[in-house]
């Protein structure tokens, strides 16, 4: 497994902002996205190995998205989940670029219109956050909530689409 840590940097309403980003992945895809910001631990694990080219794709692509160049992501994906949080997830990445859903809709696209708290929790567990967009998802009052990295990154992330 390898990782890298490398800083993307965008326009906000707020002026320029940062974001530190760690990609861990190997040959069969990007396995999590971490982003350094305070709000969650992150863990490098000992046995993982650092590289600064492994990863050179998925870089280029985020510091894309985060300059408003790029609305769609082409990328080997591999995340760990149950069966129902890989459906939930590949939900997501059918949410439009600057769209957003709610918890229910995305439910109901799995056949189970019920499934809300189910799908608030895949979106929880969500290990590759931006790329597999979890942050397009809202509440049914269609109010910013609950992201594993903040709202004020949730927000920031839908205001750069917007602006997109």
């Amino acid at each position: 497994m390898y990782y890298d840590k490398f800083i993307v940097s965008y326009p906000s309403a707020t002026g320029e902002q940062e974001s530190h980003l760690i990609l861990v992945g190997n040959e069969e895809g990007i396995t999590q996205l971490m982003i350094d910001n305070g709000t969650k631990e992150i863990n490098i694990a000992a046995e993982w190995m650092h590289s600064s080219t492994f990863f050179n794709d998925a870089k280029q692509q985020l510091r894309e998205y985060f300059n408003n160049k790029r609305q769609t992501f082409d990328l080997k994906l591999n995340p760990a989940g149950t069966v129902f949080q890989r459906h939930a997830w590949q939900q997501l990445i059918k949410i439009p670029y600057g769209e957003t859903r709610r918890y229910k809709d995305i439910a109901a696209g799995l056949g189970n219109p019920n499934a809300s708290r189910a799908v608030g929790m895949a979106n929880n567990k969500n290990p590759i956050p931006i790329i597999i967009p979890c942050h397009r998802v809202i509440g049914a009052n269609n109010k910013l909530v609950g992201y594993a990295y903040g709202l004020e990154l949730k927000q920031q992330l839908l205001s750069l689409e917007q602006r997109g």
